[in-house]
């Protein structure tokens, strides 16, 4: 089965999930925790160098996780091959990815958020951590004023985060309350899907306007063979219809 081309659309933030072969506790050294660290550090100078705008990110012993806006086309790409190449070079091995890292494009002022609290909460989600604003690698702290860990420099908020609240207090509860709340079993089912398939999620408007500006078709085809149009109805046969003879004259003697 051919792979599909990378998912993009100019302007639009995309959700990143990509594996590791093996998790980084397998590695005896050097120890997880400081593998993370320069993670995070190689993850910041790759967003700068190919122009990607980074408004969520989480590192874990098992996957990278991303919410960014590239500037262009190959942005990503090049990220997280930067980012694969440095790991394998620091772990003295080969290929970290378990295959090609997954997207999904995501619809602004419907799924950026949800999105995001998918990404931040993963390490509930996976028994790493009890609260998702003290994993120290993930940028949940920034968002909840969580001050135990210090700031990413080049993380570039998202204008839905920024629309939770007029002052950085107000934001930092908000999004905290959202975070706490966490998402609904459709909302985690849907991005999961929409990260599994490559898909865009969004409204049927939205996936409408893709139409022309994605590098791809954004959503699964229909299932099934598609559906035969009606046989239209077949002229009336003239040639077979009698006519009618036209009465004759009578004569006059």
């Amino acid at each position: 089965m051919a792979r599909l081309p990378r998912l993009y659309a100019p302007g639009l933030p995309q959700l990143v999930q990509a594996n590791f072969i093996q998790p980084l506790a397998a590695a005896s050294q050097p120890a997880p925790a400081d593998i993370l660290n320069q993670l995070a550090t190689w993850l910041g100078e790759s967003a700068q160098r190919h122009r990607v705008s980074v408004h969520g990110w989480l590192l874990a012993n098992d996957r990278i996780l991303l919410l960014a806006t590239p500037a262009d086309e190959e942005g990503l790409p090049r990220l997280m091959q930067t980012l694969g190449r440095n790991l394998a070079a620091r772990l003295r091995g080969g290929r970290v990815f378990a295959g090609r890292y997954r997207s999904a494009l995501l619809e602004p002022g419907a799924w950026v958020l949800p999105a995001l609290v998918w990404l931040e909460t993963y390490p509930v989600r996976s028994g790493a951590s009890q609260d998702p604003d003290s994993w120290p690698w993930s940028s949940a702290s920034s968002h909840t004023g969580n001050t135990t860990a210090a700031p990413a420099q080049w993380q570039s908020d998202h204008a839905d985060y920024w629309a939770c609240g007029n002052t950085p207090f107000d934001r930092q509860a908000n999004y905290r309350k959202r975070l706490q709340d966490g998402l609904s079993r459709e909302e985690a089912q849907r991005i999961d899907q929409a990260v599994s398939g490559q898909w865009a999620l969004g409204g049927a408007s939205f996936i409408a306007s893709l139409a022309h500006t994605a590098s791809r078709r954004v959503a699964p085809g229909q299932r099934g063979r598609p559906r035969k149009k009606p046989a239209a109805p077949a002229p009336a046969d003239t040639e077979s219809t009698p006519s009618t003879p036209a009465p004759s004259t009578p004569t006059t003697s």
